[in-house]
């Protein structure tokens, strides 16, 4: 939706839960020398002000990136992405945060490639003035298209080297959003099976929500499905009280990885006593 810009929610736990693995299979990527692509669906920005405009109003990043800012207990996962988001912060002080298509750039090689969409024409223009600010070479290894992600990826798949990442990342503001994420997932499969798929999704009190994990794991036969809940759900149902990652060909590494770190984050992001918690369900034994 175009009424949608994740400047307004730049920062906050669902940001932290995602960036977090995205780096981390990232990581894993970048231990074979094959090159590989990433595509983003859903890019946004690039990168964005928390000191300023509406990331200040809304201010969500006091709930997620701010609250591991001055740790010095991460634990590895959580270490490698707050070093991700100081490199927009050399001072410090938090006062930028580095969306999805900037935190891959920084962690291509110069053999890597890296496919973007994004409709809001706005963002589209700071898109392309952040991939050109981070790395002089971005022209040729970054290519931005205003257009529909889920429909986009299609033609790229399989990529090239036969090696690459999905990044699946809606809005959900319109609740087709959800069915289109099944449909591009299943799609995306039939195309490259061997492929690794990162679909991010919010915890809301809504059918379309609560069943989503369970449409995706029946996709391909191994995935990862990783959750934050920073709160219990507010009276009503309104609101986001988590998120959650689902990975198909996930990194073999990945499950552990993320049972080792989500008791602290949660300790870290929860909100009060009641509701906050984490979990890693894997496909494998």
């Amino acid at each position: 939706m175009l009424s949608y810009r994740h400047v307004f929610h730049a920062g906050n736990h669902a940001d932290v839960l995602k960036h977090t693995v995205l780096l981390a299979v990232l990581d894993y990527f970048n231990q074979k020398d094959k090159p590989y692509w990433v595509i983003d669906t859903h890019a946004g920005a690039g990168g964005y002000r928390l000191d300023a405009g509406r990331a200040k109003d809304h201010a969500e990043h006091d709930e997620g990136i701010d609250a591991l800012w001055s740790r010095n207990d991460l634990p590895p996962l959580l270490a490698r992405y707050v070093e991700a988001v100081r490199i927009d912060n050399p001072d410090g002080r938090l006062n930028r945060y580095p969306g999805s298509p900037l935190l891959t750039l920084r962690a291509l090689r110069s053999s890597d490639r890296l496919r973007l969409f994004e409709l809001h024409p706005a963002d589209v223009k700071l898109l392309g003035q952040a991939m050109i600010g981070a790395a002089p070479d971005a022209q040729k290894r970054v290519q931005i298209k205003q257009e529909d992600g889920f429909a986009g990826m299609k033609v790229l798949l399989p990529p090239p080297p036969r090696r690459g990442l999905v990044l699946i990342d809606p809005s959900y503001e319109d609740k087709r959003d959800y069915a289109q994420v099944v449909t591009a997932l299943k799609e995306g499969v039939q195309r490259f099976a061997t492929g690794t798929f990162m679909v991010w999704y919010p915890l809301l009190q809504r059918n379309e929500s609560i069943t989503l994990a369970a449409k995706l794991k029946k996709i391909a036969p191994d995935w990862l499905n990783v959750t934050l809940t920073v709160r219990a759900p507010v009276k009503g149902g309104m609101g986001m009280h988590g998120s959650g990652m689902f990975i198909i060909n996930p990194p073999w590494t990945l499950a552990a990885e993320m049972r080792d770190t989500l008791p602290w984050l949660v300790s870290a992001l929860g909100q009060g006593n009641v509701g906050a918690g984490g979990t890693a369900e894997s496909s494998a034994p």
